[in-house]
């Protein structure tokens, strides 16, 4: 038996984002012990990349903004896929989420009345986004992290979690490792929470950092939890271009919701030749329409103008930047112009005051001056674990899963400012439906020594091949194979091609080494995270050419319309005899009252 340490608790929460911190800040509130383990460290967490604002309809700016119209708006943004009972709860209890963020110190930008300021955002209805300026997810983070550790929450940091062990068919705990140094380490716990966020890194161009190689959707599948809507990805239209180093990196919706326009090498505001026929009404006629707007929206007034084109939902934009740029009328380095200079500098200062350091010091752009180039990258996954809408809970007892790692809310397309209100909605539903569960089990469920020795054989393998491969060049070609073959426009060919390379790939990624010792060793920890980069991998590619149409985020150059057929269920991946499973998943029928709100009609106030 190896050297380990072991820790134990009622609720074990993996993941230290804004999902993970509200899932374990309510889990302690219910008088349980709690631990908390982050792969980085805490204050890390992607969250603190989510900048524009947390969606909640409390109607401060316009005050016909309800429950409803977010409900309709996330339904319709997810081209209806959606779980409903998610997106119900989300619009019912994301006010109640952000006031309570309030109550706990989070410091929000103000109407001239003192209520919390809210800003526009591609998909919504009416000005809807709460904002601290375009830092919002980092003063959530703030307040959580302050909330937790006064509650007393034990903080696991830079702790990576490989393994989670069952008791018979129920969870039982977890296993890892401390990044340091390499040395063991043994949660035992009644209950899992999973908040670890996407799987950004198996796409070269993405605005995830590090820590999102697919942890948590990967654990869930290999323990018999399934994963759904894995076919969308979402690829947020504008993340820098220029200089290499930090290509990827997320700008803000945010600047787009002040007024920000995007021009094409011509100098042409090209959005218009790509809104969707069916929701054109929405978005201004013309460019009289849409300065009205914005000089409107800098005045802090209500206007009845539509909104510019620039606010079409993220897949839209993505995929008009995209084709912008593949004809011929991108920016220099492969994006396109997003400008917001023709404003106030001192106004863009305050408003976006993130955006405005960014390019400063990592370009050398000053927008206040100048466009900014950007271009599409990997941003979001919609999909992942499937969970219960109420409780949070995966098929697998004792497994609950809450954020991004989860699937289901956002159907085939998030809309912006919708993933933070996700965050805190459903971490405080899933630290609830954790808590339950472990009050009602009783004694602490047992962990097999085979199981842990098995674990820390599958941590050693890497050191033992003496003519394993450099992971890195798995992980580049991982890369090459998702950019060319799984990217923003699909095709039957080559996702067929990039499944055949991937299945491929599967013998590299069992065969990786590492050279050295376990302490400070990235190549070691990248060796262990192929893995389930690899099972987030196939699982998008293997949808995605089921799923033979194009809806929200998904794109197929040989199914560009949006079939009816294909809107009445989701598909499931599921580990099944070793193997990696498809499935239909029925879409359950939404009560008659919530489609009663698809057939009213509203003005597209912004």
């Amino acid at each position: 038996m190896a050297n380990f340490e072991t820790h134990e608790h009622d609720v074990l929460v993996i993941g230290a984002g804004g999902a993970g911190l509200r899932a374990a800040i309510e889990a302690s509130a219910k008088g349980l012990s709690v631990g908390l383990v982050c792969k980085s460290l805490l204050g890390k967490a992607h969250t603190v990349m989510a900048e524009g604002g947390v969606a909640a309809a409390l109607g401060n700016v316009d005050s016909a903004d309800g429950w409803e119209t977010h409900f309709r708006d996330t339904m319709m943004g997810g081209k209806m896929l959606n779980n409903w009972r998610m997106a119900q709860l989300h619009a019912q209890e994301a006010p109640e989420r952000v006031r309570e963020l309030e109550r706990w110190g989070a410091v929000f930008d103000r109407t001239k009345n003192g209520k919390i300021l809210q800003r526009a955002f591609g998909g919504h209805t009416y000005k809807r986004l709460c904002h601290v300026g375009d830092r919002t997810g980092l003063e959530m983070i703030r307040t959580l992290q302050d909330q937790g550790v006064h509650q007393g929450i034990k903080v696991y940091m830079e702790c990576a979690i490989t393994k989670l062990f069952k008791d018979g068919d129920k969870i039982a705990g977890a296993f890892g490792y401390w990044r340091e140094d390499g040395r063991y380490v043994l949660f035992k716990a009644k209950a899992v929470v999973l908040a670890t966020g996407g799987v950004g890194r198996s796409f070269p161009i993405t605005s995830n950092s590090w820590e999102y190689t697919g942890d948590g959707q990967g654990l869930a599948y290999e323990v018999g939890a399934d994963l759904i809507d894995m076919e969308f990805v979402q690829f947020h239209p504008t993340g820098m271009v220029w200089p290499p180093g930090v290509k990827g990196l997320l700008v803000t919706e945010a600047v787009r919701g002040e007024g920000g326009i995007l021009r094409n090498n011509k100098g042409e505001r090209f959005m218009w030749k790509y809104l969707p026929e069916d929701r054109r009404n929405e978005y201004a006629a013309d460019e009289e329409e849409a300065k009205r707007w914005v000089d409107a929206a800098m005045r802090g007034e209500k206007t009845n103008d539509r909104r510019p084109p620039e606010l079409s939902t993220r897949d839209n934009v993505a995929r008009a930047i995209y084709t912008e740029v593949k004809e011929g009328r991108g920016s220099p380095h492969g994006g396109v112009f997003l400008d917001i200079s023709y404003q106030d500098s001192e106004r863009v200062k305050k408003k976006l005051p993130s955006m405005y350091h960014q390019f400063k010091e990592l370009a050398d752009v000053d927008i206040t001056a100048g466009p900014m180039e950007v271009g599409p990258t990997m941003h979001y996954i919609m999909g992942g674990i499937r969970v219960d809408a109420d409780t949070a809970g995966t098929r697998v007892p004792g497994l609950f899963a809450a954020g991004e790692v989860a699937g289901g809310m956002h159907g085939s397309n998030r809309l912006g400012g919708n993933s933070l209100s996700d965050l805190i909605v459903f971490g405080q539903r899933a630290g609830a439906g954790a808590a339950e569960y472990a009050k009602k089990l009783g004694a602490q469920p047992k962990i097999n020594d085979s199981d842990v020795n098995s674990a820390v054989d599958e941590l050693e393998a890497p050191f033992k091949r003496a003519n394993g491969l450099n992971p890195y060049d798995v992980q580049t070609k991982m890369h090459e194979i998702m950019s060319k073959y799984v990217g923003i426009f699909r095709e039957e060919g080559d996702l067929k091609q990039g499944i055949s390379e991937l299945d491929a790939l599967q013998v590299d990624v069992d065969n990786v080494k590492a050279t050295g010792t376990k302490l400070f060793n990235p190549g070691w920890h990248l060796c262990l995270n192929l893995k389930t980069m690899q099972i987030a991998s196939l699982s998008i590619a293997k949808a995605a050419l089921l799923r033979k149409e194009s809806r929200g985020a998904h794109s197929r150059l040989d199914f560009p319309n949006t079939e009816a057929s294909f809107g009445k269920f989701n598909y499931s991946t599921s580990l099944d005899g070793g193997k990696m499973s498809l499935k239909e998943l029925p879409l359950s029928e939404m009560p008659e009252d919530l489609k009663k709100l698809f057939a009213k009609k509203e003005p597209a106030h912004a």
